[in-house]
């Protein structure tokens, strides 16, 4: 006998359970997952329409007791079945209950009241219209004759400006409707934040390059033939998102939808101005500072055909177009496409088995590709298209390295060196503006000597140990730990320790230092508002500052056209973080950088402040030199069995109890080990990750590499199963994290 998991009311509830059904014998070689089937629901006779999550020979309850399938209400394919699919087929692919897939992939789950728009119209004629003015004037109606007056010379006004404008409340037009004079027309009227955003901007002109011309004709091409995903690889203001409108404009020829991913709330207002400016009211927009209102009718608006276009970061990938034509994911290296609850999917891998399902076009846009992209399309497996040449053949920034170890010799403390303070003056004496980047979020833990530039690291795992505040360093890859050092041992020096300086000191040194500039800081501090990115960028877009500081948030997208100066403050931050792809981190974010500067008609230069100057991810950003960066970077990951070159896999363990979490783990190690036949796994850990706590819950991870990434997916399937049957996990969570 089979049985089908069924999930009912997709668009109404909140999705916190499966039923299960049993399948009638004549549908059983017709039934499979993501179709829409009728079943009873309920007491009494109530039939409704519901989704098959699963299918299985094993009852959760005695099959007597199970209802049956009514029918198969529907085998095409629809906007849920398809959703359905990708959440099943996240559920295999990352490790989750498919109930937490599905919750991702429906991310608005709860029906939210509709906006609704009130209209008093007219409906009786005039002269029947003064016949009662007379008569409620002979009976003082004064506030019934006030609203007529005004609907006689209006013919209609909208309900609640009415009201408060003649000072009336709604039984006086309850009043007028009873007498024939007024209807009230109720409308919904959906939010559209995209137009509250962007007003009433004015179409642009889209004129092509030679070279994005190129670019486009070669995307095409492919998607007539194999239809591989495109990586457009352009280098920071070469035009990519001219590219992107052209590919969409022919999508929506042919009645299809396009889904663009940015990796940030803050490229959402440069973009969706790009995008309205061009397709006007097609375009939409959704991301987590939307209220629950606006999120929902963009999702209504989306599967009624209402837009064509969704503008957002990764939640965005699951809007429910009907038919979906191209998925843009734009500054594709980005670690925010990466999701960090379960399913920890990835949303570049996603959207492409989206559009398999949906026989729709990926394509990836970066200036910095994904090592992991980038080694796909040496594989074969990608296309790649290139613009090498900023738009109209701007030249592209010089860079300039300056080495901190020196500033600190010649006796010059200030996190500015004497190079980026002397360009920083000559460009404000220009009325020219800055930017101030900070590389440092997320790595405040980073042991490192001012003096030698000499970073601590751990011996078996050439990643840095961070600092923590027990007198430790620690290693949150093996568990490695070492004293806290007292002196570089190397040089010898004093200056050691972890990184200090925040945005917020930065301010403060640049206001002492360029005291008649215009200062604005851009951080997660002060843009926490819905609005606050938009407020901060728009200001310093309009020149009412001088100088912009901030975090990684600053460098990725924006074209500011009078910002001619980027310096980079403690470069080598990122290289550092703890994790094997440092590197490949510090080159993207360097090269990001230095691309906002000289966009517009001048000239732009960057500053690179380091304590390795050396480190060829700084000497090939500063080059703009992906090509040698790439071959540097894969020949260490080869080396090192690192992503993309081999495959790995995080196996997270939560738990209350910490022994047990520690005990659970170690079984897990050993049951990896005797499943290994053939002795191909490499595993490392099981350790504390960088916070071993979170609001007492403990967390301990361990790390499985191997050559081939469909033998760790197999090897996820066989821990869940272990995990399912053993007792001892009960009260723990375990989670996988895919690196790719």
């Amino acid at each position: 006998m089979l049985y089908a998991d069924i999930v009912v009311d997709i668009s109404h509830e909140k999705l916190d359970k499966v039923f299960q059904y049993q399948v009638p014998e004549q549908l059983e070689s017709e039934i499979c997952v993501g179709m829409v089937v009728h079943v009873p629901f309920g007491k009494g006779s109530r039939e409704i329409s519901g989704y098959v999550a699963g299918l299985t020979r094993t009852p959760s309850m005695e099959p007597e007791k199970m209802k049956e399938i009514l029918c198969l209400k529907s085998s095409a394919e629809t906007t849920e079945s398809n959703l359905i699919l990708l959440a099943d087929w996240m559920k295999r692919q990352y490790g989750s209950t498919m109930i937490q897939a599905l919750r991702t992939v429906f991310p608005v789950k709860a029906k939210i009241q509709a906006k609704e728009q009130r209209t008093i119209v007219k409906t009786a004629s005039d002269e029947q219209a003064q016949k009662m003015g007379e008569l409620w004037r002979q009976k003082n109606y004064r506030a019934r004759v006030r609203l007529l007056e005004y609907i006689l010379q209006q013919g209609q006004a909208d309900y609640g400006h009415t009201l408060r404008l003649l000072g009336i409340g709604k039984s006086v037009v309850e009043a007028l409707e009873d007498a024939g004079i007024v209807q009230v027309v109720r409308r919904e009227s959906r939010r559209n934040p995209a137009e509250e955003l962007c007003g009433d901007s004015i179409k642009a002109g889209n004129v092509l390059t030679h070279s994005q011309r190129q670019a486009v004709e070669k995307i095409c091409r492919e998607w007539e033939g194999e239809n591989r995903p495109c990586l457009l690889y352009g280098v920071t203001g070469s035009g990519k998102t001219r590219v992107y409108m052209e590919l969409i404009s022919r999508v929506l020829r042919e009645g299809k939808q396009a889904v663009v991913l940015i990796p940030e709330i803050a490229l959402t207002y440069q973009m969706v101005m790009g995008f309205y400016e061009e397709f006007q009211d097609q375009v939409s927009v959704l991301h987590s500072r939307l209220s629950p209102g606006e999120k929902y009718d963009q999702m209504k608006r989306a599967k009624a055909g209402e837009i064509s276009i969704m503008v957002g970061p990764r939640s965005a990938l699951f809007t429910p177009f009907p038919r979906l034509g191209l998925i843009v994911i734009d500054e594709e290296q980005e670690q925010t496409y990466k999701s960090e609850q379960v399913p920890r999917y990835h949303a570049r891998e996603t959207a492409i088995y989206r559009a398999q399902l949906e026989h729709a076009h990926v394509v990836l846009g970066s200036a910095t590709p994904s090592l992991d992209t980038y080694y796909q399309c040496q594989q074969g497996r990608y296309q790649k298209c290139v613009l090498a040449s900023r738009y109209h053949q701007r030249p592209m920034p010089q860079a300039v390295v300056v080495d901190m170890r020196q500033e600190l010799k010649a006796g010059n403390r200030s996190i500015l060196s004497r190079r980026l303070q002397a360009e920083m003056e000559q460009r404000l004496e220009k009325k020219e503006q800055v930017i101030l980047f900070l590389n440092r979020r997320g790595y405040a833990g980073l042991i490192t000597c001012r003096s030698c530039g000499y970073v601590l690291k751990c011996p078996h795992c050439d990643v840095s140990l961070a600092e923590h505040n027990n007198g430790t360093s620690v290693c949150h890859y093996c568990g490695y730990v070492q004293k806290r050092l007292a002196v570089c041992p190397q040089c010898g020096s004093p200056y050691i320790g972890g990184f200090q300086a925040g945005t917020q000191q930065i301010e403060e040194i640049v206001k002492e230092r360029f005291p008649q500039s215009r200062v604005l800081r851009m951080d997660y501090d002060t843009t926490r508002g819905k609005k606050g990115h938009w407020e901060i960028l728009q200001a310093f877009q309009n020149r009412e500052a001088d100088i912009l500081i901030g975090t990684q948030m600053i460098v990725k997208g924006h074209d500011i056209p009078n910002v001619t100066l980027m310096g980079i403050l403690a470069a080598d931050m990122s290289l550092h973080g703890g994790d094997y792809s440092g590197s490949e981190r510090t080159f993207q974010l360097i090269t990001q950088a230095v691309g906002r500067a000289g966009r517009g008609e001048t000239a732009g230069s960057a500053v690179i402040q380091t304590y390795q100057p050396e480190h060829y991810s700084i000497v090939c950003a500063a080059r703009q030199d992906y090509d040698d960066f790439y071959q540097k970077e894969i020949v260490y990951r080869d080396l090192m069995e690192y992503p993309p070159v081999s495959g790995m896999m995080g196996v997270l363990g939560f738990g209350k109890n910490e022994k047990q979490l520690a005990v659970a783990m170690e079984f897990i190690r050993k049951f990896i080990s005797r499943a290994d036949k053939k002795q191909k796994f490499k595993v490392i850990g099981p350790t504390a990750p960088a916070v071993a706590k979170v609001q007492d819950v403990y967390r301990r991870i361990l790390y499985v590499k191997d050559r081939d990434l469909d033998g760790l997916r197999k090897l996820k399937d066989q821990i869940e199963a272990y995990v399912q049957i053993n007792s001892g996990f009960r009260g723990l969570h375990i989670q996988f994290d895919f690196h790719v």
